[in-house]
């Protein structure tokens, strides 16, 4: 038997409510689940109709953040200046040769790159 899909990848935060409104509110990922968790809470989000979800947890203290992890976006430009906007940091958009890419760290220093859609 194979794997068939990727369910949830975990982000690891220090404040999973810092964390919720970012990803919700800068990025528009839409919550999946919230629900309680011996360690804290169970809390998913994702982009609307996505099947694959980011699980902010907060009790890995001692877990290096992600890097490199690869979304889509369907205007570069207007996601760097509203990241710009909530003060994070972004490089690009740049022409590449594989597509158009942009690079940013949400507050806990989780590495994304965001490819053209």
């Amino acid at each position: 038997m194979s794997i068939s899909s990727i369910l949830t990848v975990t982000v690891p935060v220090a404040d999973q409510e810092r964390a919720l409104a970012f990803y919700t509110s800068v990025l528009g990922l839409e919550v999946r689940s919230d629900n309680p968790f011996p360690m804290g809470r169970w809390l998913t989000v994702a982009p609307k109709g996505a099947e694959t979800s980011l699980l902010l947890a907060s009790w890995f203290s001692d877990m290096a953040p992600i890097g490199g992890l690869v979304v889509t976006s369907p205007d570069l430009d207007a996601l760097a200046a509203r990241l710009r906007e909530h003060g994070t940091a972004v490089e690009g958009p740049d022409d590449q040769p594989w597509g158009r890419q942009l690079l940013f760290h949400d507050p806990d220093g989780n590495g994304f790159v965001v490819s053209q859609a």
